[in-house]
């Protein structure tokens, strides 16, 4: 699976490395808005915790969460938009 989410390319991209939780969270939450209907977002993250929370979030709110991968300490969370 992470194969394919590595191929994916993302309409908007939130680096979110670095923050400690909830804020790749909230970089996301605001980020959403800038992508379109259908549209692909990926958070970068650094944070763990993160892996947890945007699929809560994304199930939540409409959105569909795709999955994630990590490589070299950073997580790739990838989201499309539902709403």
């Amino acid at each position: 699976m992470s194969e394919e989410l590595k191929n994916l390319k993302a309409e908007k991209v939130i680096d979110a490395r670095g923050t400690a939780c909830p804020g790749p969270l909230l970089e996301a939450k605001r980020g959403m808005a800038a992508v379109s209907m259908g549209g692909l977002m990926e958070v970068l993250s650094t944070e763990v915790g993160t892996t947890e929370d945007i699929p809560l979030w994304s199930k939540k709110v409409g959105h569909e969460y795709l999955g994630h991968f990590e490589e070299d300490g950073n997580y790739h969370i990838f989201v499309k938009r539902g709403k």
